[in-house]
């Protein structure tokens, strides 16, 4: 395989083949239904449960933060549905246990990566808080409350789309330092400097295929928030196996390494 500074070779793709990913992956999700559409039930229903959780205790506007929020935490959460579209890959059926529990991810550069998108999810959170001083001088307490003041006030426009800019640009950051690092990280071999900068190359290499998969991305997560997280069940491990096709579309594949065959050592005459 071709390298750049020991870093792997990046394939160039087509314009539409964020669509054939997700085309294959339909067809790779019910090759195992049962353990797939589990997994994305058990994540829906963690998402779900949190932002009740933040809804019932009154914190409107947090439940808007982890809503949009969540793009920045699910490449690690969907190590899953990568796990189980490597073993597809190689011709077996994953089961619930080798995708609940992912061996390889298990390992440090998983969790720095981890690391650095908690991080992230921070520095969102604070923008967020300062979009919306900027924008009111009021708190509001209650979810209807602060509904009524985003979607129906001059101030709440100005709130959301200043903060859709700035989240949006800071998603495509994400996007472009996840998109082949984290199922790349599967790898055992596979380190974090490696991985990430694999992935803002693959971005760079190609911005109008990759663009188009950011923005299908976006389009999903947002048919799983109005959904009220329902959707997740199904589009969850479907992304995940999407975007393990991404990474093995985008990424050159290193050629089985040979054996080299020495010539056996003469016997040293002896007197």
């Amino acid at each position: 395989m071709a390298t750049q500074g020991g870093l792997p070779a990046i394939n160039d793709i087509r314009v539409l083949d964020p669509f054939r990913w997700l085309g294959g992956a339909w067809l790779d999700l019910w090759r195992a239904p049962l353990p797939l559409l589990t997994y994305g039930l058990l994540v829906a229903a963690g998402s779900a449960a949190l932002a009740y959780g933040i809804y019932v205790t009154n914190a409107a506007f947090w439940v808007l933060a982890l809503t949009f929020g969540f793009v920045f935490v699910a490449p690690v959460l969907a190590m899953g549905p990568y796990e189980a579209g490597r073993r597809l890959e190689m011709g077996e059926r994953p089961k619930l246990a080798d995708i609940l529990l992912v061996r390889t991810a298990l390992r440090q550069d998983v969790a720095y990566l981890g690391l650095a998108l908690l991080l992230i999810y921070f520095f969102w959170g604070r923008i967020a808080q300062v979009v919306y001083g900027l924008s009111t001088y009021r708190l509001y307490h209650t979810a209807p409350e602060f509904v009524d003041f985003a979607l129906r006030t001059p101030e709440g426009h100005n709130m959301l789309m200043a903060g859709s800019v700035v989240g949006g640009a800071l998603a495509f950051f994400t996007f472009t330092m996840v998109v082949v690092s984290a199922p790349m990280l599967l790898d055992p071999a596979a380190n974090m400097f490696a991985a990430t900068a694999s992935s803002f190359r693959a971005v760079s290499r190609n911005p109008g295929p990759m663009l188009l998969w950011a923005v299908l991305i976006a389009l999903l997560v947002g048919i799983c928030v109005a959904t009220g997280f329902l959707g997740m069940i199904l589009i969850f491990p479907w992304l995940g196996l999407a975007s393990w096709r991404a990474y093995r579309a985008l990424v050159a594949e290193a050629p089985a390494p040979r054996v080299v065959q020495r010539p056996p050592l003469k016997p040293v005459a002896t007197r």
